[in-house]
């Protein structure tokens, strides 16, 4: 009897055992042929950033959906992969994919603890589950990944597969890839870190956010605590090399997003470009290299000058008030915020930041931020008129014209760091956010590059580019526009023009009758005035005086070659800057005298290049050897001979004048020859300042978003030119001086001031006037003969 129940058992044992077998080779034989193909592998191509650089090869911006920088395994430390090996699959190179080992061992501490705290996937498995399958949590779905696992044993080598676990496993705060978190956490390349940081990064696999470096050191240093303890447990190690790396002190760099903020206008400029000609998908996952033209040191003296132009601007039109009042329990809360933000960030001079105001006398105001005391002397809050310290609780009161500001105690403040003293009090400074906005765009002449693109005071608070997308009236910085088209039909430096008043008869759209008397900003008329003379000092009248001979049509299709694309009144007010335009379209027309005539079309991308090292893109002709391909292009720059060299040369030799004499005095300090012309509309709604070298143009606008008034005397020598010379000063620094080409045949005469006529060069009223060859005057110009003023635009222009 127990002989027959041993053979049933048996026999019941050997079924039971025949049909899981067949069963799992039923379930082997329907999955896997639902399995994606292992082979796929061998072509490894995740997605991966695309990163943009300056003109000297630095990263300015990357744009992604996973950081990830594949790096092959012969650049990863041994130690980096011994302590992933040793963390995550400890037998990784005696296995075949799968370790029935380490799924047993992990089982019975899972039944153990109640749940799931361990897990038996290999390496391999990982690697199958990321690349192959979904990331549920199924038996079937780890009945394939298993089956998966044993397939890419067969096929990839170990060295394969590291290859692919290293650079596709997620590490935290959006870096995959040991690469990328190399440089998230320690600032370096994978070859160059050091034990206790292969043990850190190797420890992030299990719960990347739970035991993140940033946010949770404590846990991060008992997880690499816990790799260097298995390290040592395979041999791979010693417990005295474990014990030193241990006692490492790490210091983890924050990484900051290297889409550098004062370069975030222009870098916008090229991510919409790649978005519109390459795609999402391309853009966020292609792994482009994108080259630029952007010069990073003056993007950033730029975006510094932009700002710093518009608070001193608003400064001048007076405080506006606190930001707003705190009750006691929301100034603790609001500090204690502010504590945790600033963490162990050193504050330095020139930080802007909120202040809670916490009292103060007439001299002097005391403030709080997060863990520092903050003072805030006289000289620091002068420009907001008389201040006065209430109680908290009673209601803030606006100053304005010398009335006295109220602030009550909680009152928000931004204020600028002056000052750290040795106690860690904080010297301050009262700020506050612009209301206006303003733009600086600047490019090289001579090839059309950008340089460097402002698009407003911060991209983070408005992502609208004023440079390019906004038009708005240049007033007189379009003047050298006019006056160059009109030396090209007969005017000279020299030509005299009376500056009286006229009157034009107008008919309105519904027969009204109506009279325009166009004045000059001073409220004057000054009789007979110089051609140069007049843009030197930007006389309004004479402006128009010349449109109208010229003609407005012959200006308008001028404007167009030299670059203005912008819809243009097709009237006298033309003269006086009436037709939007952007920062751009006027630094193209401005190029063009600084290029001695030639046109160039502005560019920001000089080659883009996708991730197996093929050109897309480049304005290098030799990066096509063999031809330029169907899906690549060559940039072509065309340059274009649009006005004759000397007229370029005459009227920046006039624009000079504007600087040495007139308007755009301010941008003498360069110490250098140096052309520019300020622009101001008749309301003072937009302040301009257009100027350049022989190596650089930039243009300077301010103004309002919602167009108004920028203030009383707001002009373009004083809204604009201040940011214009703010950032040539540092721009021209690594640029030689130089002066002006004078072409070929230009002539150089004395003239008579009064009649613009030749006179001896020892006339004590003569000065020394520039020709284009032949239209100097052939007359000389003597007491008897010299014409009185009449009523007429030019006097003898035929001998002028």
């Amino acid at each position: 009897m127990i002989g027959k129940l041993i053979r049933f058992s048996l026999f019941a044992g050997l079924g039971l055992g025949l049909a899981v077998l067949l069963g799992l080779s039923a379930a082997y034989l329907y999955v896997s042929k639902t399995l994606p193909k292992v082979e796929t592998l061998a072509d490894y191509r995740p997605p991966i950033i695309t990163s943009v650089y300056s003109e000297d090869g630095g990263v300015i911006a990357e744009y992604y959906r996973e950081r990830r920088i594949p790096v092959p395994v012969e650049r990863m430390p041994g130690q980096l992969i011994e302590a992933f090996v040793a963390a995550e699959d400890s037998h990784f190179f005696g296995h075949k994919g799968i370790d029935l080992v380490s799924i047993l061992r992990a089982a019975l501490k899972n039944i153990k603890a109640g749940g799931i705290v361990q897990g038996g996937s290999t390496i391999t498995q990982q690697v199958a589950k990321s690349l192959l399958l979904s990331p549920e949590k199924k038996f079937e779905r780890k009945f394939k990944e298993a089956i998966l696992a044993w397939r890419m044993e067969k096929y990839l080598s170990k060295q394969d597969i590291l290859y692919l676990y290293l650079n596709q496993i997620y590490l935290g705060h959006s870096a995959y890839g040991v690469q990328a978190a190399a440089e998230n956490y320690f600032d370096k390349n994978v070859e160059d870190l050091s034990l206790a940081e292969c043990a850190m990064l190797a420890g992030l696999p299990q719960a990347p956010s739970r035991y993140s470096p940033y946010r949770h050191f404590g846990r991060a240093k008992e997880r690499q605590k816990y790799v260097l303890g298995r390290m040592v447990d395979e041999g791979y190690i010693s417990p005295e090399q474990a014990q030193q790396a241990l006692g490492q002190e790490l210091t983890i760099h924050p990484r900051v997003n290297v889409h550098i903020a004062d370069a975030a206008y222009f870098t916008e400029q090229v991510r919409r470009y790649l978005e519109e000609n390459y795609g999402e998908q391309l853009l966020y996952s292609g792994g482009l290299k994108v080259y630029t033209t952007m010069n990073l040191g003056m993007q950033q003296v730029a975006q510094q000058a932009v700002r710093e132009n518009l608070r001193e601007l608003d400064k001048r039109q007076g405080f506006r008030g606190v930001e707003k009042v705190l009750s006691a329990d929301e100034e603790a809360a609001f500090l204690a915020d502010q504590e945790q933000k600033l963490g162990d960030k050193l504050v330095a001079p020139g930080d802007l930041l909120d202040a809670v105001l916490t009292g103060g006398s007439g001299n002097q105001l005391e403030v709080r931020i997060g863990p520092f005391k903050g003072e805030i002397p006289r000289s620091g809050y002068e420009w907001a008129g008389p201040v006065r310290v209430v109680p908290r609780g009673q209601a803030a009161a606006a100053g304005g014209s010398g009335r006295e500001q109220r602030m009550p105690v909680g009152s928000v403040l931004k204020v600028r760091v002056e000052k750290v003293k040795a106690d860690q009090v904080l010297t301050l400074s009262l700020e506050q956010v612009p209301a206006a906005q303003g733009a600086l765009v600047a490019l090289d002449p001579r090839s059309g590059q950008v340089r460097a693109m402002v698009g407003g005071y911060d991209f983070a608070q408005s992502q609208f580019n004023r440079a390019i997308q906004a038009r708005r009236l240049p007033g007189s910085a379009i003047k050298p526009i006019i006056y160059a088209a009109a030396l090209d039909k007969g005017y000279t430096p020299a030509t005299v023009i009376l500056d009286t008043p006229v009157i034009y008869k107008q008919t309105s759209a519904s027969g009204e009758q109506t009279e325009w008397k166009p004045r000059n900003y001073a409220e004057k008329f000054y009789g007979p005035t110089s051609f140069r003379e007049a843009l030197t000092h930007s006389h309004n009248v004479i402006t128009i005086k010349i449109l109208e001979d010229v003609g407005v049509s012959y200006v308008v299709n001028y404007a167009r070659k030299l670059g203005i694309e912008s819809p243009l009144a097709r009237d006298l007010t033309l003269a006086l800057g009436s037709s939007a335009l952007t920062p751009l379209e006027l630094a193209t027309a401005y190029s063009v005298f600084a290029s001695g005539g030639v046109r160039l079309t502005p560019t920001y991308i000089t080659k883009i290049v996708d991730r197996d090292g093929k050109v897309l893109e480049s304005i290098d002709p030799a990066d096509f050897p063999t031809g330029v391909g169907s899906d690549q292009k060559l940039i072509r720059q065309s340059p274009e001979r649009v006005i004759s060299p000397e007229t370029a040369y005459l009227i920046t030799n006039l624009m000079e004048s504007v600087v040495r004499d007139g308007t755009g005095w301010r941008a003498k300090s360069l110490g250098r020859p140096v052309a520019g012309k300020t622009g101001t509309t008749n309301d003072l709604k937009d302040a301009w300042f257009a100027g350049y070298v022989p190596q650089l143009v930039a243009i300077s606008w301010v103004g309002f978003d919602q167009e108004r008034p920028l203030g009383k005397k707001e002009t373009g020598s004083r809204a604009a030119a201040p940011a214009w010379v703010s950032f040539m000063q540092e721009a021209v620094k690594g640029l030689e001086p130089e002066e002006f080409p004078v072409p070929d045949g230009i002539e150089f005469h004395p003239i008579d001031r009064i009649s613009g006529l030749l006179t001896p060069e020892d006339n004590s009223e003569a000065y020394i006037e520039v020709f284009a060859p032949g239209t100097a005057p052939s007359r000389y110009a003597l007491d008897e003969s010299r014409p009185r003023a009449r009523d007429f635009f030019k006097l003898d222009l035929q001998d002028n």
